[in-house]
């Protein structure tokens, strides 16, 4: 049951943590939310802006002046937030990885095993609660931006929604807290 277990928690973990790194690395946290009108298809990520020509496909990227200058608050913090998750959830697996019962390292001490996967399962916690504030955060000032908007009737051409990547930085997030969970409070 223990072994089980633990493959369970490994396997959510892996998968998720891979959400997260996808979630970092991609561009489309936002994405614009107009008509069919639209000939492009434009998205908003941490890293730099993309635009699609729906016509012929061609993607065009615009990189950010430089990762230290002045940007909005809610890239700074996603940005921050995600990359401790990533190299939290990181830590963890490798962590979780060595405490398997199926891997040969400290095949004799199986206490030893057991709090390496227990210390696993908390560091991906805190892994998992970091990604998903980040996620969140970035999604609720997305909200806030387009209600200002709205609320206001201004009209800017362009309206943006959540992005695909925003939502993979949530499952990954919520993942690793489920793994998180089944290591720390199932495994014992």
């Amino acid at each position: 049951m223990s072994a089980a277990l633990q493959m369970t928690a490994f396997g959510l973990a892996l998968l998720s943590t891979l959400f997260l790194l996808l979630a970092t690395c991609t561009d489309c946290w936002m994405v614009n939310a107009d008509d069919s009108l639209e000939v492009s298809h434009k998205c908003r990520g941490l890293w730099r802006e993309c635009v699609t020509n729906m016509q012929d496909g061609v993607r065009t990227c615009d990189q950010y002046d430089s990762i230290l200058a002045d940007h909005p608050v809610k890239i700074v913090v996603t940005r921050t937030l995600l990359i401790t998750a990533d190299l939290l959830a990181g830590l963890a697996l490798a962590s979780l990885l060595l405490g398997l019962d199926c891997i040969k390292f400290l095949k004799e001490e199986p206490h030893v095993k057991l709090k390496m996967c227990y210390g696993a399962g908390v560091i991906l916690g805190f892994g998992s609660i970091l990604g998903l504030v980040g996620s969140v955060w970035y999604a609720v000032d997305v909200y806030v931006e387009r209600a200002m908007l709205v609320s206001h009737n201004i009209f800017l051409g362009v309206h943006y929604d959540f992005g695909w990547s925003c939502w993979l930085g949530m499952a990954g997030s919520t993942g690793c807290f489920v793994a998180s969970v089944l290591l720390t409070c199932c495994l014992y």
